[in-house]
């Protein structure tokens, strides 16, 4: 894998955070009811989601480690692949538990008000994280660098700007090089360059296991092809 480039992906997380906000600034009640690229989700539960993100991240700048990182912005996301039987079982329950609690918090929220919180909130994590000067900073119980941490931060944006906007066909296309970092993760996952003829989004959209694999992208990754969706 290259270098990451610290200033570019601060760039990067700035970018996919003004989006989404861009988006759902002003949105009214039905629109934020609309259908996401998350199955069972609305736009509000997207936007809710990504507010809780944005917190972890105020928390995760402001608690500075001296302990050496044990992931980067590839090996972060290795937890999040299904995983078959008891532990495949174990994660959708957790999963299912999270989205109803996503459902219940962002539904007693007004609307505007989410979007005014989350505007605020994603603000103050740019801010945080361009005045990170930490070694490493801690998160869900690991360590990373602030430029790998980042970029998994622009990377859940990205993919969740795709969710958010899958309905809403007057939004902006996604940040390139938002998504370019996703697709850094998947060949990082997979040890192995996804199809050129794929493009970004569509890499994020069947890496992630949102949009299922055709017969023909399967045969173009051949054995790799059982290991997607890399991460969800």
């Amino acid at each position: 894998m290259t270098h990451l480039d610290h200033a570019a992906v601060l760039d990067a997380l700035e970018t996919g955070y003004r989006r989404v906000t861009d988006v759902v600034t002003g949105l009214g009640e039905a629109e934020l009811m609309r259908p996401t690229g998350c199955a069972g989700w609305a736009v509000t539960d997207v936007l809710f989601h990504q507010l809780l993100d944005a917190q972890r991240a105020l928390v995760a700048f402001a608690t500075p480690v001296t302990e050496p990182a044990d992931r980067d912005d590839v090996t972060y996301w290795a937890e999040f692949t299904p995983q078959p039987g008891e532990a495949g079982a174990r994660a959708r329950a957790a999963a299912a538990a999270h989205a109803r609690f996503v459902r219940l918090a962002a539904s007693a929220y007004p609307p505007g008000t989410l979007a005014r919180v989350w505007s605020e909130t994603s603000a103050a994590a740019c801010r945080g994280a361009r005045a990170c000067r930490a070694a490493g900073v801690a998160t869900q119980g690991h360590v990373l660098r602030p430029a790998d941490f980042t970029a998994t931060l622009a990377v859940e944006t990205a993919v969740h700007y795709l969710d958010l906007t899958e309905d809403l066909p007057s939004a902006p296309p996604p940040d390139p090089a938002s998504l370019a970092l996703v697709r850094r993760v998947l060949e990082g996952l997979l040890g192995s360059p996804l199809p050129a003829g794929w493009d970004d989004a569509a890499a994020a959209v069947k890496g992630t296991g949102r949009v299922p694999l055709t017969d023909e992208d399967q045969a173009l990754l051949g054995p790799l092809a059982g290991r997607v969706p890399l991460f969800t």
